[in-house]
């Protein structure tokens, strides 16, 4: 049985056509990859809408009147009211879910994996004779974690502009950064790097005159709203007083580690930048207000219910994952038994992490051609 389960219709155009007999409250069964969703109280969330001879109907929570549908189940799409015979009804993805969708092949559903190894290594006259569904959800889902830091292509990015506040809030999802660009008048990536010369403090405690540290009545520490140093740091630009033309002065707030004493992450014009804990915010130097940037950046891979998929090159990897956790985790187990999965896990993670890694030779060897190019000094 082949593995596609959705139409070339599904596929490309998201939809799905149907041709109405003469039933009240006929249901319809959309059969595509992409669930059906409608909007919950206050959130624009939905991905579909339905049609009845090129005519949009609109969505009730229950009891479908005429030229209105609601959905009675999962996938399942009623329309209410006696349509005529012949009647055209279309059910279609909107774009955003339909983008979505594509290259959804190469992906295979972390539900599915568990229903997998189940099936392939749980039971009896196997090496895990039994295992609890929760236990193997557990490790399925530390597995996709710890793949998703080193081995799986999942970065994630945003386009942003950095407003004059020269902040932009830390990702929902994110986990830790992988590069920081501004883009120019001609699409071109532009590395920014973080930077050492600086730093946001956690705490702004207030001082006395013997700068000791005062409290409120609570007895908590009394603390500033803004740091001096972000304010300094955000205050000094690329041209300022403090950046005197006169190389004498080779030890400057403006110029550390761009003359004398070269720091090489801050002999360049892209700006720099430092992360906030305290804010939760990445904080830009002044230069870079109001420039297009992406932040590129890591997640964990269970955010949100689309992203708990694994590729297919790695599926293999992640159920030798599971065995390896279950069976080291067990008392009873031989150690030679725990040693040999450790040693299957590691070698099926090393292949995915070359499988994944997308090495072409031709693309290799273009790369290749330029390093017989001279250097000049």
């Amino acid at each position: 049985m082949g593995l596609l389960t959705e139409t070339n219709a599904q596929y490309y155009s998201g939809q799905q056509v149907f041709t109405q007999p003469a039933v009240v409250n006929q249901v319809f069964d959309w059969t595509g990859n992409t669930d059906l969703v409608v909007a919950l109280a206050g959130v624009s969330n939905t991905n579909f809408k339905v049609l009845v001879n090129n005519a949009l109907i609109t969505y009730v929570a229950s009891a479908p009147g005429a030229s209105q549908y609601t959905l009675s189940a999962a996938n399942q799409i009623t329309i209410g009211g006696t349509q005529v015979t012949g009647d055209v009804i279309e059910i279609k993805l909107l774009q955003f879910a339909i983008d979505n969708n594509y290259g959804s092949y190469e992906y295979i559903k972390l539900d599915d994996v568990i229903n997998n190894f189940i099936v392939a290594y749980v039971g009896a006259g196997k090496l895990i004779p039994s295992a609890k569904r929760t236990d193997i959800m557990f490790h399925a889902k530390r597995g996709l974690q710890e793949f998703s830091y080193d081995t799986l292509k999942s970065i994630k990015s945003q386009e942003l502009t950095i407003p004059p506040s020269l902040s932009i809030v830390i990702p929902q999802d994110y986990v830790n950064y992988v590069k920081c660009s501004w883009i120019d008048d001609a699409g071109a990536k532009h590395i920014i790097y973080p930077t050492r010369v600086t730093s946001n403090p956690t705490e702004l405690p207030i001082q006395d005159d013997d700068g000791i540290p005062t409290q409120d009545a609570q007895g908590e520490n009394n603390l500033a709203k803004q740091s001096k140093t972000e304010t300094r740091w955000a205050a000094q630009g690329s041209e300022n007083d403090l950046r005197p033309d006169d190389y004498r002065y080779p030890f400057n707030e403006g110029l550390i580690g761009q003359r004398y004493g070269l720091q090489p992450e801050e002999a360049q014009v892209n700006g720099k930048f430092t992360i906030n804990e305290r804010t939760g915010t990445f904080s830009f130097s002044s230069d870079l207000a109001g420039k297009l940037i992406i932040l590129e950046y890591i997640s964990d891979g269970l955010s949100v219910d689309l992203d708990m998929k694994l590729p297919k090159m790695a599926e293999q990897a992640m159920y030798m994952h599971i065995a390896y956790s279950i069976l080291s985790g067990r008392a009873g187990v031989p150690e030679y038994v725990v040693n040999r999965f450790k040693r299957d896990r590691s070698s099926a993670l090393r292949n995915a992490k070359i499988r994944l890694s997308n090495i072409k030779i031709e693309e290799i060897s273009q790369v290749f051609r330029n390093k017989s190019k001279w250097i000049k000094h």
